[in-house]
């Protein structure tokens, strides 16, 4: 069985974000699941600027340090899970930016969301987001986690989720390995 490379990235770079402790949570499960070699891309730690390449990302050259190790890191992965919260109803600026620094890189490459938020559980950061995944030739896959009312779920610090929210990880990861291997074959045939 090949073991995909697996990027968790946290989109929220806001303090005292619940970004972090659902992540850790998804990850933890990310790690026991022996399809996935698991790393967090944290948005806060990378800390991108706002985009600040001269050039088209689809040309790959790029000018700064800072987008030579995104690239390299996203480039190297195989599927991606965003952990993303909702702001003013749609994703929050961080990601935008970080999904808008590459193109070739991101493409052929499946991806999951796990959003979260109030009432709505981050459902249309979810849609926004897919859209601008979807441009960039990813593969977003159905299962997704959506995590409602989320601050009732932190207790010291730590997520402690609902028992339907835990169950919709196993679905999530079973699809994303599945198109992960689909399009990893994908891209090596090219």
């Amino acid at each position: 069985m090949s073991k995909l490379k697996l990027q968790v990235v946290i989109a929220s770079t806001r303090p005292g974000r619940v970004g972090k402790p659902v992540a850790d949570w998804f990850t933890d499960h990310a790690r026991k699941d022996d399809r996935f070699e698991v790393e967090v891309a944290d948005l806060a730690e990378i800390n991108l600027p706002f985009l600040d390449e001269l050039k088209h990302p689809a040309l790959q050259q790029y000018e700064h340090q800072h987008t030579r190790d995104w690239s390299a890191r996203i480039a190297g992965s195989d599927a991606f899970v965003f952990v993303e919260p909702e702001y003013n109803y749609s994703m929050c600026a961080p990601l935008k930016n970080a999904l808008d620094y590459l193109v070739v890189e991101w493409a052929d490459k499946p991806a999951a969301i796990v959003s979260y938020g109030g009432i709505s559980a981050g459902l249309r950061a979810a849609e926004h987001s897919k859209q601008t995944m979807t441009a960039l030739q990813m593969m977003v896959v159905k299962p997704a986690i959506s995590i409602p009312m989320v601050s009732q779920m932190i207790k010291g610090g730590q997520f402690q989720p609902t028992e339907i929210v835990e169950k919709s990880v196993k679905p999530l990861l079973n699809d994303l390995y599945r198109w992960g291997v689909t399009l990893k074959d994908m891209r090596e045939k090219k």
